[in-house]
């Protein structure tokens, strides 16, 4: 079997356009893979274009070489632009071999670990940053039988806040935690915003209302800052969304800090993927994927999370977001009672539904300006 083709589409979400691709083969077979990155949607379509010839001509089995021509090959370090190029197309090929095999994708990367999977729920909380706005969506939540839920209550904090801000913030995780009750995780998510110095201070103002984590509470750039933090605060850290290689996860495991990693796979590819998540493993660290991209990538963290023994928690947009997304992939990945399972079918189990992606063009102001009042609306940029 040979690659003889790849095509890529995109979806204007309004917080995010959503880049999809497929690779066609002689034996036609095609596979699905996405490239989604905040902001760059045409980038990272054009960094896929410009690096096909090295793929086209090759056997789609033969992952970790393609990976090597994507990546070391064109020598220079496109980060995760390049990253996402790379694991729309190795993950498309993943597809391939799982439906010439009639075998779902986990199957292929070690099988079932689990029953089902825990899922906690997130972009639930669109709309005003207020207390009301946290205690209200909060509830609805759980109504839907999801038993943990992840969210940003810092506005559009960078570095240092004020005293008025650091209160409101606390207010709105207080809020949340009031009306979800005790037995339900909250995810306090940081964006990377925060100096150490006033990271710390939050962790430490809300560890009475029993937070899970508290993600990327600071920039990812110097790992040394992330594991100040997590040495530090009283809430458990999590952290790794924004890192595109393994040299980047040895360097912040080797520090035996931060024990909840959230690899993106959208950035590394489902290869690499495993092995990282492996060596999580072998830190006695657990694994709760960045599947906060589209909904091709939901579907592979589904898989990936499946085979993977040190699996902690599965993160969900797809509930939230508009609501013809449930029509882009056919059969739509479904919650039931804050679990879920990845598709049985072969491969990745789903399939693109490309007269859905006719009906929402491409926008520029399709992203998501997590530093800008406002933002928690996941509205279109005007």
């Amino acid at each position: 079997m040979k690659i003889t083709d790849i095509r890529t589409y995109i979806l204007g979400n309004p917080w995010k356009n959503w880049l999809f691709v497929l690779v066609d083969t002689d034996e036609n077979i095609t596979g699905l893979g996405e490239g989604t990155l905040n902001g760059f949607a045409k980038t990272v379509e054009a960094a896929i274009h410009e690096l096909k010839h090295l793929v086209i001509g090759r056997d789609p089995f033969d992952v970790e070489t393609i990976s090597l021509r994507l990546f070391r090959d064109v020598y220079s370090d496109g980060g995760q632009i390049q990253g996402s190029a790379l694991a729309a197309i190795e993950t498309a090929c993943w597809d391939i071999m799982g439906k010439a095999t009639n075998q779902p994708l986990y199957k292929l990367l070690g099988g079932s670990c689990h029953d089902k999977l825990r899922a906690y729920a997130n972009g639930w909380y669109r709309g005003p940053n207020t207390p009301e706005n946290f205690f209200e969506k909060a509830k609805i939540v759980v109504d839907k039988g999801y038993t943990a839920l992840k969210f940003d209550p810092f506005g559009a904090a960078w570095r240092t806040v004020s005293r008025q801000d650091f209160a409101a913030a606390i207010e709105n995780i207080a809020a949340v935690r009031e009306a979800v009750g005790p037995d339900v995780d909250i995810l306090i998510e940081g964006h990377n915003r925060f100096s150490v110095s006033t990271a710390l201070q939050f962790a430490d103002a809300m560890l009475k209302y029993e937070p899970t984590w508290f993600e990327a509470p600071v920039p990812p750039h110097l790992i040394t800052s992330m594991v100040e933090v997590a040495r530090r605060s009283p809430v458990p850290v999590a952290c790794g969304e924004d890192y595109y290689s393994r040299e980047q996860f040895a360097e912040l495991l080797r520090h035996d800090a931060v024990h909840i990693i959230q690899l993106e796979p959208q950035f590394l590819g489902i290869s690499a993927s495993k092995q990282i998540c492996g060596m999580v493993h072998a830190h006695n660290g657990v694994t709760a994927p960045h599947s906060a991209q589209g909904p091709v990538c939901s579907v592979v963290c589904s898989h990936l999370n499946m085979a993977t023994p040190n699996f902690y928690l599965h993160e969900i947009f797809d509930e939230f977001n508009e609501p013809w997304e449930e029509h882009v992939l056919q059969p739509a990945l479904k919650v039931q009672n804050g679990y879920l399972l990845p598709p049985e079918g072969p491969g990745l189990g789903v399939e693109l539904n490309l007269a859905e992606i006719d009906k929402h063009p491409y926008q520029v102001g399709n992203w998501l300006p997590l530093f800008k009042q406002g933002w928690e609306k996941r509205e279109t940029v005007k």
